[in-house]
């Protein structure tokens, strides 16, 4: 019979706020990833929607919600937000509101997230499409590619060493993977 281990280390909480559902999906897999590496934490994951791609709204959001889930439970080890990128204006707007807020990382998705997920594939972490056509150029790679997509969906293409692969490239999220314990500095 095998034996509870004597202490179970509590889960350290980290917020994510995100704008829709494929990056919800995406912050499941970041669980799915702390829970395989045996990373004691718990990754909550908040849309953020709507938020009609401002990123200052989005934020604005986060701070909202990440006040009222700390009014009720213990707070967050580590905050961040992964959010497309937008006009000049509001993403300064949205930097400074955040570490305000005490947001630690703004994961700037450029252009937008499906973009992002395209360069999680060998031979594409420097592929920078243009706005508009991230959607296609996933597509040429992995052509199921739905919008949405569970961590169960996505981890069937995307496995830890393609995170490894796009925090490379990727240094806000690289920032982030290492302060929730993912990769080692």
């Amino acid at each position: 019979m095998k034996r509870r281990p004597a202490f179970i280390p509590q889960r350290r909480p980290i917020f994510l706020g995100c704008e829709g559902p494929s990056e919800v999906g995406y912050g499941a897999l970041l669980n799915r990833f702390a829970r395989d590496k045996d990373v004691h934490i718990h990754i909550h994951v908040e849309p953020l929607q709507p938020g009609a791609g401002d990123p200052f709204e989005l934020v604005r959001r986060a701070v909202q919600r990440v006040g009222d889930i700390e009014r009720r439970r213990e707070s967050f080890a580590c905050k961040a937000l992964l959010i497309d990128i937008g006009e000049p204006d509001k993403m300064a707007a949205a930097t400074r509101l955040a570490s305000q807020a005490g947001i630690s990382h703004l994961i700037w998705q450029v252009p937008d997230h499906e973009a992002l997920l395209l360069r999680h594939f060998d031979g594409c972490q420097d592929h920078r499409p243009p706005k508009g056509e991230s959607m296609a150029a996933l597509r040429r790679r992995w052509p199921e590619y739905r919008k949405g997509s569970s961590a169960s969906q996505l981890s069937e293409r995307i496995p830890f060493e393609s995170l490894v692969r796009v925090c490379a490239v990727e240094a806000r999220l690289r920032d982030f993977v290492i302060a929730i314990g993912l990769l080692s500095p």
